[in-house]
């Protein structure tokens, strides 16, 4: 089990990895070695989150959720598979972090009387010399 908060836990049968090769340096390491990692996970079918953080999680990983509904996330910062793996886990629990927070309501609010005032001010200001550019001098005979 995965501990994102002290009430929320996440399933590790829950995780799918791909270990993939990497680009970028790392010698011949590189051509032998998956080190890098894909994280999947199906946040529609996950048991462990509620409803409305399921939908915050999806908007808030955006291009990273396919439309399945599966979160992919990619670490391939480090040399070795199990700090990549422990990286995308890492990842993932910040994310979950994030949705679970609720956003706070805005309130509207209404601009005061002075900027009001100062906003037509500025408008008017703008309108003449605007007014002015578009005339030329008369000429005098």
């Amino acid at each position: 089990m995965i501990e994102v908060t002290t009430s929320v836990k996440i399933d590790e049968g829950e995780l799918h990895f791909d270990f993939i090769h990497a680009a970028g340096p790392g010698g011949q390491n590189v051509n032998k070695v998956a080190s890098a990692v894909q994280l999947r996970f199906d946040i529609l079918n996950s048991a462990s989150l509620e409803p409305e953080v399921k939908e915050r999680l999806t908007r808030i990983a955006g291009s990273r959720v396919t439309e399945d509904g599966i979160l992919i996330l990619s670490a391939k910062r480090f040399r070795s598979q199990e700090q990549n793996k422990a990286d995308a886990i890492k990842r993932l629990v910040n994310l979950i972090q994030k949705a679970i927070q609720k956003p706070k309501p805005r309130h509207r609010t209404k601009p005061n009387k002075a900027a009001q005032e100062a906003r037509l001010a500025d408008k008017k200001r703008r309108s003449v010399v605007k007014r002015l550019r578009g005339t030329r001098p008369r000429e005098i005979d």
